[in-house]
């Protein structure tokens, strides 16, 4: 005589499945009675308000602002023009490292750090060197070429 095809484990996940459909039908139907399909424009608006909070209210015209094109900034702040003219500068060495072959320039007048490669140099520099040096834009930014020591 054979055995029943039906386990009860195979029964308990039939109820299951079951189970989760029936709960999947009721969810479905509660949707469908409560949607709000159809309902006019002025329900589905929101509004933000001066901080940036949403509400169902509209502003108070008579506090609205002026804004400019011009005075919106989206994702990178406007930068201020830098000194590309080419031109001698003349600056610090901040940081030179000989085993790698690079460093850093303090300008002298613009306080920012400009970075230098062995290969732009004339002479050997070292850390604390008083230099003059011309600026070329590179990939990542300004790059000291032609760097020479001021004695």
């Amino acid at each position: 005589m054979g055995r029943s095809q039906e386990s009860w484990n195979k029964k308990e996940t039939e109820k299951k499945k079951q189970k989760k459909k029936k709960d999947k039908e009721a969810k479905k139907q509660e949707r469908k009675a409560n949607t709000r399909s159809g309902s006019s424009l002025d329900d589905m608006i929101a509004y933000v308000d001066e901080f940036g909070n949403i509400s169902s209210t509209p502003p108070d015209p008579g506090r609205k602002k002026e804004i400019r094109e011009e005075d919106i900034e989206v994702s990178v702040r406007k930068q201020e023009k830098t000194d590309d003219e080419p031109g001698i500068r003349e600056g610090i060495v901040s940081f030179f490292n000989n085993s790698k072959g690079f460093g850093f320039i303090r300008d002298l007048n613009s306080q920012e750090s400009i970075f230098v490669h062995k290969n732009d140099l004339t002479e050997p520099i070292s850390e604390t060197d008083r230099v003059s040096f011309e600026v070329e834009r590179g990939p990542k930014g300004l790059n000291a070429v032609m760097v020479k020591l001021v004695r």
